[in-house]
């Protein structure tokens, strides 16, 4: 029996990393978003009222960030899942449990 790389261990594997990047970019997104109220909290009324506009569009991609969180985490869960079950069939297949 030949395991080449389109077998489900990897692609288990693929859906764990492209999981992580997806969690890595969206808390990057959401400190930054962070980072950026926290510095127009301390500008002036004028100011503050300008950038309320700015404020609703920054909400909603905060919104947005946060699904892309918990979508990462549940790409990684599955795809570690998918990696054990191939893992766990490839052993029994040799038979490494005897």
């Amino acid at each position: 029996m030949e395991i080449t790389g389109n077998s489900a261990y990897y692609a288990g594997l693929s859906a764990i990393h492209t999981g992580q990047n997806r969690i890595d970019q969206a808390a990057g997104q959401i400190a930054s978003t962070t980072v950026e109220r926290a510095a127009t909290s301390q500008s002036s009324d004028f100011q503050a009222e300008r950038l309320r506009a700015v404020d609703r569009s920054q909400q909603m991609d905060l919104a947005t960030s946060t699904v892309q969180l918990a979508l990462g985490k549940t790409e990684a869960e599955l795809g570690t899942k998918v990696a054990k079950a191939s893992d766990e069939m490839l052993g029994r297949f040799i038979d490494t449990y005897a």
